[in-house]
């Protein structure tokens, strides 16, 4: 797997991504319908349009710790995640990892491990001791996901973004 960061400069001052980068992330984010149905992130999960997901990646990247990571497995776009250096409250120490989406023809693949590994292992080498996420609690399978990838849940509370329930979690990365 080979993982590329999509430059917030690519997004800036109204610019476009790329047409082929863009049919790549429509299609990964389209093939997660189910997802979509639990976030409520898209007005139509059925139906999710390029200009929807350059208007959800623009968001992402607008925070100033912000990254999305593009991972690539024999050239296809197989994962996209969004990662907060810092988050919002000055108070969280940890970075956040704010999105992990699969392509779901590749679900079960490994993908989605490989990547939170290098999501882990590139705060770790900068010296951070946890990651957070939050999971929503309507979806049973990624809170298995996460706690079978090593993460406790430490709190519950609603997303700053739409106020949906969440279950917050950690792992350390000593």
């Amino acid at each position: 797997m080979i993982v590329e960061t999509l430059a917030p400069k690519a997004l800036e001052d109204g610019a476009a991504l790329p047409g082929p980068l863009l049919t790549e992330l429509t299609a990964l984010y389209a093939s997660n319908e189910r997802f979509h149905e639990l976030s409520g992130d898209f007005p139509d999960p059925a139906d999710v349009r390029p200009e929807q997901v350059a208007a959800a990646l623009a968001d992402d990247l607008a925070g100033p710790s912000a990254e999305v990571l593009l991972a690539r497995s024999e050239g296809r776009l197989v994962a996209v995640a969004v990662t907060l250096a810092h988050h919002p409250d000055p108070a969280d120490p940890d970075p956040w990892l704010g999105l992990l989406l699969v392509h779901a023809e590749e679900h079960r693949a490994g993908h989605g491990r490989r990547l939170a590994a290098y999501v882990e292992n590139h705060f770790r080498a900068e010296g951070r001791t946890g990651l957070r996420l939050a999971v929503l609690e309507n979806n049973p399978e990624a809170l298995s996901f996460w706690t079978a990838q090593g993460y406790e849940e430490i709190a519950r509370r609603p997303d700053l973004d739409h106020g949906r329930p969440c279950v917050v979690m950690r792992k350390g990365l000593g």
